[in-house]
């Protein structure tokens, strides 16, 4: 059987992975354009820097808490739930931005929802089931092929970000205020909420192979007989890998600090430097997310030649100095053209970090490995914004920037320092071919 992503068995595997792409397809969409319009919707609300950092800084620590209890259940219960109710949250929320101005409800469905923190064009991001989608990928696809698939998931994910930022061009006046402002976005945030419950839907088309939930054994008096009790949950920290969260922690704390810096604010940062709605920024975003598409999907190559640990602090430091000249641009162009040239570099990164972190990661304890490994990180991401507003505020628009850019390059020396002598299983091994080969089942 033929397969878009390469050459795939014959078995429920290979629908399964159809269905993933898709469901993040549509997932990118929401949050791409949730990530334009809500940080400017906010602005013309009469919400200060700090006002919208407070907002941010509620999403993140909400959006922290679900990721990891999500990634300690599902190790127990499964995936496959996570992927479904997650998107519906994210749905109900657009719908109550439409319709609703009340601060207290938007800061509340916004934390249930994960919605419209932003990454800037990023696309990689999907919402706290992230720990569970990656762990049901790569329960799917053979070890040698996990940087490609990963690859390929964030293709699908640049997809969804261009779709998503072209769907900003729905918000016709862009400088309305009160009232004006949420009928002029409110088709914005319906068409987030329509996408958004697409991904669910289409997650409900997942076949899962259901998991064993660990159970006691007791005696009964008088009976030699053991007889099974019903089972329960046991939710545990992931002992095996605990050498490799030491590490992640150190690495992705400092690049929690810079991503909340940065990403929750670049639409808010083009809205105040150079009066960009998100008509404009929304094309830029989706320019750019059409244009670094293919990064994706030469992330697998570029491991294959240089390393894995070696492509990703590269990266990463390219990642760091090119903030630097963006923040400084004269000009809304000029601003764009670099960001452009630093998305292309931070696709090639974010696939193969996700591949290198759930490969080294004890094959029962994927899911908790990825949701405790980004646990400091999305805490960093929750706490970093509040400094963002004051320095906009009161120092300068390009100055938390610039403070982000030192803590991504802190974070990829610290990278190579802890992991440059750890390989991943696939570069221990004889080079495989480059189609990805799904799984097959168990009964196959």
């Amino acid at each position: 059987m033929q397969h878009w992503l390469g050459r795939v068995h014959p078995s429920w595997s290979s629908r399964n992975f159809d269905l993933i792409l898709a469901a993040r397809l549509a997932m990118s969409m929401g949050r791409a354009l949730a990530g334009v319009a809500t940080p400017i919707y906010l602005a013309l609300q009469g919400f200060s820097a700090v006002e919208l950092a407070e907002y941010v800084m509620t999403v993140a620590f909400a959006s922290a808490i679900l990721s990891a209890a999500i990634g300690l259940v599902s190790d127990q219960i499964g995936r496959r739930i996570f992927l479904i109710v997650i998107p519906i949250f994210a749905a109900v929320a657009g719908v109550v931005f439409a319709f609703s101005d009340a601060t207290p409800l938007l800061f509340a469905m916004g934390a249930l929802g994960s919605y419209g923190r932003g990454a800037g064009a990023g696309a990689g991001a999907v919402g706290p089931y992230q720990p569970a989608e990656s762990a049901f990928v790569t329960d799917e696809v053979l070890p040698q092929h996990r940087n490609a698939a990963f690859g390929r998931l964030a293709f699908s994910s640049s997809l969804g970000a261009t779709a998503g930022g072209l769907l900003a061009l729905l918000v016709h006046e862009t400088r309305a205020h009160g009232a004006a402002a949420m009928h002029a976005y409110e088709p914005v945030f319906l068409a987030t909420a329509a996408v958004s419950l697409c991904s669910g839907l289409l997650a409900l088309g997942l076949s899962e192979p259901r998991r064993q939930v660990e159970h006691r054994i007791e005696q009964h008096h008088g009976d030699t007989s053991a007889a099974p009790a019903p089972r329960r949950l046991k939710i545990a920290l992931p002992r095996r890998s605990w050498w490799l969260l030491s590490r992640l922690w150190v690495t992705n704390t400092m690049n929690g600090i810079a991503v909340g810096m940065f990403g929750p604010f670049v639409s808010y940062w083009l809205f105040r430097r150079f009066g960009a709605g998100p008509d404009k920024v929304g094309v830029l975003f989706a320019v750019i997310n059409a244009t670094t598409t293919a990064s994706a999907l030469s992330a697998a190559s570029l491991a294959r030649r240089y390393g894995l640990v070696r492509t990703i602090t590269v990266v990463r430091s390219f990642q760091a100095v090119l903030l630097v000249p963006m923040v400084l641009s004269p000009s809304f162009a000029i601003a764009g053209a670099v960001y452009l040239i630093r998305m292309i570099v931070q696709r090639i990164g974010l696939p193969l970090r996700q591949s290198y972190a759930i490969a080294l990661a004890d094959p029962a304890e994927r899911s908790s490995v990825v949701a405790l490994s980004n646990l400091p990180s999305q805490l960093a991401m929750a706490g970093s914004p509040m400094l963002t507003g004051y320095l906009m505020d009161e120092v300068s628009l390009a100055a938390p920037f610039e403070i982000s850019a030192v803590f991504q390059f802190v974070n990829a020396v610290s990278f190579w320092w802890f992991f440059h002598r750890l390989p991943p299983e696939e570069e221990r091994a004889p080079a495989p071919p480059e189609q990805i080969t799904v799984r097959a089942s168990a009964e196959e």
